[in-house]
């Protein structure tokens, strides 16, 4: 069988060292729609080096996401990478990112669960730096035709029951170029650009990253609910449920409770098809 969940856990972590600076950082703000009024007291926090702050889903993108790319490698793991979805994403924070930084970054496959038709992967990523941990990166990786090999089926989704009219509703457009914007950070996938091999993946054109949307929808929390303290969110999780065309609209729904949002993304033109669910923000 292509995948040998028991191999694959058991396999050494693999470590990297990474880095990033300022403009790595404005560059994966501006890839999220940052910036938008430019003059905005509120948005030069993202793109201003003298006042950047890190969102913490910035993570997902250290090291250009190679901790994904490399457990996709691991021992005991080979598949088609056609048959590969990325099912959803967890960080947690340890402490505020700083803006530029380097850490050594460690990556190993957490679980292997077992859905039935499908298999899938948790890639863990830590990272730390000189003064102790700094984040932890939970992707959870479908594998098409992979599962029904006896494993544990793992943990459900959130389902939560949602009241019927959330708190706070807002609107966030996509641009044209978001994609190729947001793809300078590491994720250079041509189904995010090129429309011939959108076309040949099923897609009618080009389709944006799901980790932008994710990047997107926490700032749209942090601005809407935190007044932009991105240093109070500890935890972030979500279930990818739809793709997103650039140049829609998504409408980001919050729930809110003590220390948490619960959140829920929709397109608007596609009669509110949706994006994300089993979404939930964890703060301070």
């Amino acid at each position: 069988m292509p995948i040998d969940a028991a191999k694959a856990v058991a396999a050494e972590p693999r470590t990297a060292e990474i880095s990033w600076d300022r403009k790595d950082v404005q560059l994966y703000h501006l890839g999220l729609g940052a910036g938008a009024p430019a003059t905005d007291p509120a948005e030069l926090r993202y793109t201003l080096e003298s006042r950047l702050h890190v969102l913490p889903s910035f993570a997902t993108v250290a090291g250009a996401g190679a901790g994904v790319v490399g457990g996709l490698s691991s021992p005991g793991i080979d598949v088609d990478l056609a048959a590969v979805l990325h099912g959803g994403q967890t960080v947690r924070v340890h402490r505020p990112i700083p803006a530029e930084g380097r850490a050594v970054q460690t990556s190993k496959v957490a679980a292997v669960y077992d859905k039935g038709k499908a298999a899938v992967l948790v890639l863990r990523t830590e990272a730390a730096d000189d003064e102790g941990p700094l984040w932890t990166n939970d992707a959870e990786i479908f594998v098409r035709g992979e599962g029904g090999f006896g494993g544990e089926r793992g943990p459900s989704g959130l389902h939560a029951d949602l009241a019927a009219v959330p708190n706070h509703t807002v609107e966030r457009p996509v641009r044209e170029n978001q994609a190729l914007l947001y793809r300078l950070s590491g994720d250079r996938n041509p189904l995010h650009a090129d429309p011939e091999f959108a076309r040949k993946a099923g897609f009618d054109r080009p389709i944006l990253h799901g980790l932008c949307t994710y990047g997107l929808t926490l700032k749209a929390v942090a601005d809407t609910l935190l007044g932009g303290e991105v240093a109070r969110i500890r935890s972030y999780r979500t279930r990818f449920a739809g793709v997103v065309f650039p140049g829609e609209t998504l409408r980001i729904r919050m729930w809110t409770g003590d220390g948490h949002v619960r959140v829920a993304v929709t397109a608007v033109e596609r009669d509110e098809a949706p994006v994300l669910a089993d979404t939930l923000v964890e703060h301070s």
